[in-house]
């Protein structure tokens, strides 16, 4: 039962920090309130878990990262691929070894392959604490979309690294060779473990459903299992169960494309989805919160070991950690950003120059979060003499602050510095919809039409088909502009304007029906399938 009580402890958690963020006379990123509330609970409560490493992957990051692989623009993935894979790869590399002998340098009695190790596991950024910070800070889709792209990949690379940062620590030995081999054994078979899952899966579904039918729930449970189902099949054979749940989310996306899901399951299977990452998000942070009062305690024991090491020199240490893999990041992004546009000028090709104030903002915006705390936590305890894992209290500690002092510069920086900065739009992307926009309404005229050669030998109530047909087909005739020309710009207006008036339209019929249910002049029943239909409709608009 007590287990009990702090789950539904960190859930209230979840949903009072959406409301204190509100209360507050200044702006707070939502991870860091929930972060602190998880402190509360473990530190005025006296009430925490006990967190294992393991099972915080297997529950909470494999639906993170499908979800989010599954959400990501997969046009801006594959366009700007060249960025990420340079942010994902390279730049995890470079800030394994700058981060790492950066920290050696400051913390002499933190071995060089425990600081490594701290590099490494520092080096990720998170997505879903990426996602957080968008959430509030208007960045540029494009620069977005990069940042989305890097941080659900570059975690292999990090782990990778970590990995054999810890074996050097343990045995004092460490192979180039081998850990390149292991990096491409890691990545490929954790994407093909993914990719094969989720084909195998909605196949297999697919099949059973047209000769056995299905319960209307079951599509959305076995969506939920898939990112499990990756990610336990990856861990299995060694590979990255991260890149797994990823690589399913991708092809999620594409098997999606074939249309064979009912429009009921996907209305449902979408607010199941946003509900799990609601929950998830919060819980998590909420979990790293109720870390922090033993982790600070741990490191002040630590510190009273050393007699240099004070709890201010502790705190300096850990923002000039921070600090440093900022300016490494930017540093990797100036640096290859230029080398792109010489490589492009040398090919005769045109490169837009994004103004500096966006390659500060790509440095701010690398922010920690969970992957990087759960990794930490599972540096051994004992070495494998027995003896203790060395600093193993201060690598911990320095990889919490690094997380919060990430999470409050991009909260606090990305705003100052992407305020009033002008970014060249994307008209591919808007003409793009405009184009589907048209094809979609006259293959829709097609199709009323064809459907009324239908009723049209019927004599009875031919007159109201008759109406039907012209409503309908007005509607998209609008759509398509007066008089047959086709003006992209003042189709937008007459959708933002059709947008205003259905909404205000909307929220009348809600009120008339609820007025009635309140007078006892309609049943409960009939009154929730009505405005469940007036639900599906404003969700369009809204």
């Amino acid at each position: 039962m007590e287990s009990v009580g702090v789950v539904l402890a960190m859930l209230l958690a979840v949903i009072g920090s959406g409301y204190l963020v509100r209360l507050l006379p200044f702006a707070v990123p939502l991870p860091l309130v929930q972060i602190a509330l998880g402190a509360v609970i473990a530190g005025v409560l006296k009430r925490g878990v006990a967190l294992d490493p393991e099972i915080f992957f297997l529950l909470f990051l494999p639906p993170l990262l499908f979800l989010d692989g599954w959400r990501i623009p997969k046009v801006g993935l594959f366009r700007d691929k060249g960025t990420i894979l340079e942010l994902a790869l390279g730049l995890v590399v470079f800030t394994v070894l700058g981060a790492g002998f950066l920290i050696h340098w400051l913390v002499p009695t933190m071995p060089l392959p425990v600081a490594f190790a701290l590099a490494a596991i520092v080096a990720p950024t998170d997505p879903v604490a990426v996602s957080s910070i968008a959430a509030r800070v208007p960045i540029p889709h494009r620069l977005m979309h990069i940042l989305e792209g890097e941080s659900l990949l570059n975690d292999a690379t990090g782990l990778v690294c970590f990995r054999f940062a810890v074996a050097a620590a343990m045995t004092g030995a460490f192979s180039l060779a081998s850990a390149s081999f292991t990096f491409l054994w890691v990545a490929l078979a954790g994407i093909a473990c993914g990719v094969a899952i989720t084909v195998s899966v909605a196949f297999i579904q697919r099949v059973a459903a047209q000769r056995l039918g299905e319960e209307p729930g079951s599509p959305i449970l076995v969506n939920l299992l898939i990112p499990f189902g990756a990610y336990l099949a990856a861990e299995h054979i060694e590979a990255s169960g991260i890149l797994a749940a990823v690589s399913a989310g991708v092809t999620m996306s594409f098997v999606e494309l074939s249309g064979r899901a009912l429009a009921t399951t996907r209305v449902r299977r979408a607010v199941v989805w946003d509900t799990v990452q609601f929950s998830l998000n919060g819980v998590m942070f909420v979990l790293l919160g109720e870390q922090l009062p033993e982790i600070v305690q741990r490191a002040l024991h630590d510190a009273r070991l050393d007699a240099d090491m004070t709890p201010m020199s502790l705190l300096g240490t850990a923002l000039a950690i921070s600090l440093g893999l900022i300016l490494l990041r930017l540093v990797w992004v100036w640096v290859s950003l230029r080398l792109t546009i010489l490589k492009a000028r040398r090919h005769g090709q045109h490169v837009y120059t994004p103004n500096f104030r966006l390659v500060v903002a790509t440095s701010l915006a690398g922010v920690r979060g969970a992957i990087t705390m759960a990794g930490v936590l599972t540096l051994p305890l004992t070495l494998p003499g027995g003896a203790p894992f060395p600093a193993r209290d201060l690598a911990i500690f320095y990889a919490s602050a690094v997380i919060i002092v990430s999470l409050l510069v991009a909260s606090i920086g990305l705003p100052r510095v992407l305020r009033n900065l002008e970014v060249p739009d994307e008209p591919a992307e808007l003409a793009e919809e405009d184009r589907a926009r048209h094809d979609a309404a006259l293959a829709a005229i097609v199709a009323i039409d064809k459907a009324a050669h239908g009723h049209a030998d019927k004599e009875h109530d031919a007159d109201v088909h008759a109406s039907a047909v012209d409503h309908v087909r007005g509607v998209y005739e609008h759509r398509l502009g007066v008089g047959g020309l086709y003006d992209p710009s003042r189709v937008r207006v007459a959708e933002q304007a059709e947008r205003e008036y259905r909404l205000a339209a909307l929220k009348a019929e809600r009120t008339a029906i609820l007025a009635l249910v309140h007078a006892r002049e309609l049943s409960d029943e009939i009154a929730r399938k009505l405005l469940r239909e007036i639900d599906l409709v404003e969700s369009r608009y809204g």
